[in-house]
């Protein structure tokens, strides 16, 4: 089956004329090709965020897809543009850690050096990538032309540092490393960290100088306006207040220190 679906990540900000540049590059190759915008608003140059968020929005597609992310602090650097081959999709980044948590994911994986000049733009700006080379090489694959033919497969790729909470006892250290949309606060403390840890109210859930206590199931577990811990869609701890936001009503942001003790 040829991969027509492509969709697109970048921190080029939503109704940027950036990514209206690169959707009529792919259609100019492919008018057939079905572009998905999955979000345009990560945090510029923050290349964890887009990594996360990526991990995140692409496991539920189809594995014929074809996924660019385009957070590029070091466009027009040595740094590498690489696509990944896994039974996930077909993946094009920047080597900058965007892509590393596919070589973490389970299951076969390629990673191939995009050099094919061939299938890049005939000029290539210096600070335009995701127009001159990720566009047009995405737009190729979904046209039938073969992974192999972008370039060479290497060894490795640049990963970012874990960013894991650390168990010691009967206490869990983490940190918050995202702020969804509602303002609740997401964790680095996974559902498996949580293991045998009580859920009622000899749990303490800290962050910065707040505190709950409990684990929950869902937000309608606590009356409104309340601070509550529970574990959300991605698997991971996280603080919300019932119908409001934790991020707004906390002065909480990205980093703040989490502990769970019992």
């Amino acid at each position: 089956m040829t991969p027509h679906l492509i969709t697109l990540t970048t921190d080029f900000g939503p109704g940027s004329h950036y990514v209206a540049t690169l959707k009529g590059v792919i259609l100019s190759l492919n008018p057939q090709a079905t572009i998905v915008d999955l979000s345009h608003s990560i945090p510029p140059q923050d290349i964890a965020a887009g990594a996360l968020f990526w991990r995140q929005a692409t496991q539920f597609f189809p594995p014929q897809a074809i996924h660019i992310a385009v957070v590029d602090p070091g466009v027009g650097s040595s740094r590498q543009i690489l696509l990944f081959e896994s039974s996930r999709g077909l993946f094009l980044a920047p080597d900058n850690g965007l892509g590393g948590w596919l070589a973490d994911a389970g299951g076969p994986l390629k990673i191939r050096q995009v050099e094919n000049r061939a299938l890049w733009r005939p000029e290539v700006s210096a600070t335009f990538h995701g127009r001159d080379i990720f566009a047009p090489v995405a737009a190729h694959l979904s046209l039938g032309r073969h992974p192999a033919e972008v370039g060479p497969i290497i060894e490795t790729c640049v990963r970012l540092p874990a960013n894991r909470g650390e168990r010691v006892g009967q206490r869990i250290e983490g940190e918050v490393i995202e702020i969804d949309s509602f303002g609740n606060l997401i964790t680095n403390i996974s559902r498996d960290m949580l293991a045998g840890v009580p859920t009622g109210e000899s749990c303490r859930i800290t962050c910065d100088e707040h505190e709950t206590f409990g684990l929950f199931t869902t937000y309608s577990d606590q009356p409104p306006m309340t601070l509550i811990a529970l574990v959300g869609s991605d698997e991971r701890l996280e603080l919300a207040i019932v119908d409001d936001s934790a991020a707004l009503m906390l002065g909480v942001r990205k980093g703040a220190k989490v502990t769970v003790s019992w």
